[in-house]
């Protein structure tokens, strides 16, 4: 296991190394990527036929049964967490651990098998556009990024290499939609980053290939509801009445614009609200209200999401806006409570070694240099409930194009083949820097 007073050692080794780009090895794994490719863009579209809305949990399961036959090819241990607990089908999870090599790096990748799009959607089908384009559903995100990481490890089995390796894959079945609780749904993750030295992840980012993922941004959702006195409207203002429900709500929105929106890295959106003498939510953010122009708001609420880069941000901020809430307009009360949310993925040493490690495979592979994602353009996902439990962690590996959650998600297949051949040639380096 790498410890991280080994880190630097690691990335010492990986970037002197700089012959490894002209070795036979990595020439022959390249050549394998593009004999194969043919065969992986069949199982793409395979994949990406399977309807796996988040909800439709038969074509989850169908899909990770997909690719547990994959992983059961190349002699993984392969094992299906039933989701019941958590109202989601469920988690593949495929770990090959090396006799041989036990003191190999333990590699975590990261994908997901769900989809936006529910069983009943118009978009089912994946569409050969052109030689370099297809559409589909999930195509980019994220069933390319799964297909990607099987390819580069198929490969790597094919040249003998994948006996020297430790790796364990992740496929979750909710990373659009999380089951609840949390600390249940997202378990096979946490435990898997803890077994862990170094993350992957095959999400597809700001869709630019010249790009990877060193930190992203949490997600937090919260729930803030005010209540005042309700009373003819003729008496708003006065000692007796007060402000009313709506009048406080705005107050506190308010103060959140102007004390908190100039903080780097922080976005905090109140997604919608409803206020009136009756308030009801009949459903998740769907309200029921009634109230009358002359007749003061007795009940007002608002439910949003907060975004922050590392967890000091996150907590400071929530401190932040209890203080704002607590201060209340007379004849007025409100509470803010905050849900279970996506962690940060927080910037660190480590998760940027891994972005010049990776960055360096690519301009030995003749392909271009690769950037960090301004975290404002990298939304959360599953990788922020690992980061914390590893050295090191990068995202973003996945295949790029355009258009994703909606109906013209289309893929850019040249990514898929150089894709794939930087996961091939990464993995043989991480793993024969610790042999």
């Amino acid at each position: 296991m790498i410890k991280k007073a080994s880190l630097a050692m690691l990335y010492c080794c990986f970037t002197c190394c700089i012959a490894h780009a002209q070795s036979s090895v990595e020439k022959q794994l390249v050549e394998s990527v593009n004999q194969q490719l043919s065969q992986s863009q069949a199982l793409l579209i395979e994949a990406v036929n399977i309807n796996s809305g988040t909800q439709n949990f038969a074509g989850v399961k169908q899909v990770g049964m997909l690719f547990k036959q994959q992983y059961d090819a190349l002699g993984f241990t392969t094992e299906w967490l039933d989701g019941s607990e958590f109202e989601r089908a469920g988690h593949l999870v495929a770990t090959y651990e090396s006799a041989t090599h036990p003191s190999a790096a333990k590699i975590m990748l990261i994908g997901h098998l769900d989809t936006v799009f529910a069983k009943d959607d118009s978009f089912q089908q994946a569409t050969i556009i052109n030689q370099n384009t297809i559409a589909g559903p999930g195509i980019t995100d994220m069933k390319g990024g799964n297909v990607i990481m099987l390819a580069a490890l198929q490969v790597l089995q094919q040249h003998g290499l994948l006996s020297a390796m430790n790796i364990k894959v992740v496929l979750t079945g909710d990373e659009e939609a999380s089951g609840q609780p949390l600390a249940q749904s997202k378990q096979a993750l946490i435990d898997a980053g803890i077994w862990a030295d170094i993350a992957l992840g095959f999400e597809d980012a700001d869709g630019d290939i010249n790009t990877a993922v060193t930190a992203r941004r949490g997600s937090v959702a919260w729930t803030l509801t005010t209540t005042g006195q309700a009373a003819h409207s003729s008496q708003i203002f006065t000692e007796k009445v007060g402000f009313g429900a709506n009048f406080e709500l705005a107050r506190i929105l308010n103060a959140f614009r102007e004390q908190l929106s100039d903080i780097p890295l922080l976005s905090f959106n109140p997604g919608v609200m409803a206020g009136g003498t009756r308030l009801k939510e009949t459903a998740a953010s769907t309200f029921e209200s009634f109230g009358k122009s002359n007749v003061v708001a007795q009940t007002a609420m608002v439910k949003g999401g907060l975004r922050a880069v590392s967890p000091n941000q996150l907590t400071e901020t929530k401190e932040k806006m209890q203080a704002i809430v607590a201060e209340h307009l007379p004849q007025t009360d409100a509470s803010l409570v905050f849900d279970d949310g996506y962690p940060p993925m927080q910037q660190t040493q480590g998760n940027v070694d891994l972005l010049e490690m990776y960055s360096q495979v690519s301009t030995d592979l003749g392909f271009a240099k690769v950037t960090a994602v301004n975290p404002r353009n990298a939304g959360a996902a599953d990788i922020s409930f690992v980061s914390d439990h590893v050295t090191m962690a990068i995202d973003g590996l996945g295949l790029m194009g355009t258009g994703g959650h909606t109906k013209d998600e289309t893929a850019d297949m040249t990514s898929f083949a150089q894709n794939i051949q930087k996961t091939t040639v990464l993995l043989y380096r991480l793993s024969t820097q610790q042999q």
